[in-house]
């Protein structure tokens, strides 16, 4: 039976030891033979390619495999942060957060003609926004008590002076960047930003992938008919839609149709014809799902990344703070790969995946066999707090609570503007 990783373990792994890893095999939560839905890209076609599976060919280990993309590495890390915020809330972990609250803004609700949103945003957090802590939404809020630029604050301003060699700054505000990777290109310094590499890598591959087609049909109850009327636009917009031509909205003295025609089907009645996806240029079914069998999931910990970051403290750095930084970070990215797999794998609408057997992990030396190791959720979490108690021993801290700022003024407005945008009518868009 594999040992439990502890403290100790992890912390001589990050001091030489060449990744942790796991590799699961996943099956579609209907069971073999179900079809799971890959996510779409330009064009609605899957990222597929040709893969060499190992143990999928015995005669033939060079034979590649048809496979297709279920889950991106970029998927996966948000995945990975989603995971890690919602135990945070819980209060079933603690990291460092920044948090940009939008819940004063006020709500435009339809028909309004005054400013505010469509709809609340609530809160975005540096583990829900795209760039982390270097995201444009962290940079354009400020304090809530005297309305400071974020990288105008002593935090923000820390940031400018971080890199491989100072990741202390980086490491007090938001850590999972120096794990899941961060490029400050919109701050201060433009291109020439902080760019710290992604240490965890994270993805889910359908194998032997066979691409399906989809159907498309609807029987309305009413049998509404596509010739029936002419559906146009109402005037005072409260009801939507009219039939009379006299209470339409006008457009160069006509009355305006919804849609191009005004068919039925614009405002969704009448009947929607069973029909097929069309193929793609190669002839193959678009976004019609794939039958496959079966999926796999790695997640690689490189542990060489993270022995490249350095953490300073008034320009002092020892070897046994650097080593406690390092072993934090592992065990965050343990941590959030374990919550998110806890959680459940349900991708997106119709990719549902369940694993064959419980997710194992293993310590990869630099040469000889992998170890396996023991590590559920719980047990990551556990794993977690006693790195950082030992990074706090070691004299490293971080914020022990959320760094809390508003939007600007420019980027209330910018949303504001945006939010009131999306309620315009179809007509509006036919005038420009």
């Amino acid at each position: 039976m594999a040992k439990t990783l502890d403290y100790k373990t992890l912390l001589a792994a990050v001091s030489g030891a060449a990744a942790f890893r796991c590799r699961a095999r996943l099956q579609p939560g209907g069971g073999d033979g179900d079809k799971v839905f890959p996510p779409t890209y330009a064009g609605a076609v899957y990222a597929t390619e040709e893969r060499r599976v190992p143990g999928y060919h015995e005669d033939d280990p060079a034979k590649t495999v048809p496979c297709v993309l279920l889950d991106s590495v970029q998927s996966q890390a948000n995945r990975i942060e989603e995971a890690l915020q919602d135990a945070i809330d819980e209060g079933r972990i603690e990291l460092p957060v920044v948090e940009v609250g939008f819940d004063h803004l006020p709500i435009l609700e339809p028909g309004d003609e005054g400013e505010g949103l469509y709809e609340p945003i609530g809160r975005v957090t540096s583990l829900e926004a795209p760039h982390r802590v270097a995201d444009a939404i962290l940079r354009d809020s400020e304090t809530a008590a005297d309305g400071t630029p974020f990288r105008q604050t002593e935090a923000g301003k820390k940031l400018d002076r971080a890199g491989i060699r100072n990741a202390t700054p980086v490491y007090e505000l938001c850590p999972t960047a120096l794990l899941l990777g961060l490029w400050d290109s919109t701050g201060p310094k433009g291109g020439l930003g902080v760019k710290f590499q992604r240490a965890l890598v994270s993805e889910i591959v359908g194998v032997n992938a066979v691409k399906g087609v989809k159907t498309a049909s609807r029987i309305d109850p009413l049998a509404i008919q596509k010739g029936a009327a002419t559906i146009f636009e109402s005037a005072d917009g409260g009801e939507g839609w009219t039939l009379d031509p006299a209470q339409a909205k006008q457009h160069k003295k006509k009355p305006v149709t919804i849609g191009k025609e005004g068919k039925p089907s614009e405002v969704n009645h009448g009947n929607v014809t069973p029909s097929l996806s069309e193929n793609d240029r190669d002839g193959d079914p678009l976004a019609g799902g794939v039958t496959i069998d079966h999926a796999e999931l790695v997640t690689v910990i490189s542990l060489p990344a993270l022995r490249r970051l350095r953490f300073p403290q008034d320009g002092e750095q020892t070897a046994e703070r650097n080593a406690a930084a390092r072993a934090v970070i592992a065990a965050i990215g343990l941590c959030g790969a374990s919550l998110m797999t806890e959680r459940g794998l349900d991708l997106r609408s119709r990719c549902l995946l369940v694993a064959d057997a419980t997710l194992e992990w293993e310590l990869v030396p630099n040469a000889g066999a992998a170890t396996a190791v023991s590590l559920d959720a719980d047990a990551a979490v556990k794993l977690l707090a006693d790195a950082v108690k030992a990074a706090e021993t070691a004299g490293l801290t971080w914020l022990d609570e959320p760094l809390k700022l508003r939007p600007s003024a420019k980027l209330a407005k910018l949303l504001q503007q945006s939010q009131k945008l999306t309620v315009q009518s179809g007509a509006d868009a036919e005038d420009s």
